[in-house]
């Protein structure tokens, strides 16, 4: 994987504290901590603003989480693409049928801590079902899946717990969007 903002020990302290004072100042409270696990997927939901991906940077420094996230290419032209990638960006070509999952838990198998933040909707738009890219990626690897979250009408954010996949996807996609179910973004 490549090198990260938030594998550099002084700008990571620095966004640590920055991250931290910014949200105080917003009004925001985190909770939860990072989750006692070298490898796992985290869920980043309900995704519905572009608000959500500054709020969850903020907060994945706040943790000290070290992360990598999946974001649509078009996040990565020429010049920012590279500060994307600092920021743990991994790019994503969704007209191109792929094996997006496979290649994510090779990445798992061939890393000893690894934490991918996956926005289980796919999209800020409206969704009546979330995609199980997430979960397939989490059941190949062998990971537990984090549940994070960002309620923008309480202004809290975190960590809840880890979730090890049963291989039931109904009942286990049941019992994690059960948990998000209280849970209000920024566009509800």
């Amino acid at each position: 994987m490549q090198r990260t903002i938030f594998a550099t020990p002084l700008i990571n302290t620095l966004m640590h504290w920055l991250s931290r004072l910014l949200l105080h100042l917003l009004g925001w409270r985190v909770k939860g901590g990072a989750p006692d696990a070298p490898k796992y997927v985290l869920i980043a939901a309900p995704h519905t603003s572009n608000w959500d991906f500054p709020f969850t940077l903020m907060v994945c420094f706040a943790l000290q989480l070290r992360v990598y996230w999946m974001g649509k290419s078009t996040l990565f032209p020429p010049l920012i693409g590279g500060v994307m990638g600092w920021l743990g960006g991994i790019p994503v070509n969704r007209e191109r049928v792929g094996n997006l999952v496979q290649s994510t838990v090779d990445a798992f198998d061939n890393n000893s801590g690894m934490v991918i933040i996956v926005s289980p909707e796919g999209t800020r738009s409206r969704v009546t079902r979330w995609k199980t890219g997430f979960y397939y990626i989490a059941a190949g690897a062998g990971v537990p899946i984090a549940l994070g979250y960002l309620d923008f009408k309480e202004k809290v954010a975190g960590v809840s717990r880890l979730f090890q996949p049963t291989g039931d996807l109904s009942a286990d996609m049941l019992e994690i969007q059960a948990f998000y179910a209280g849970i209000t973004g920024k566009n509800p």
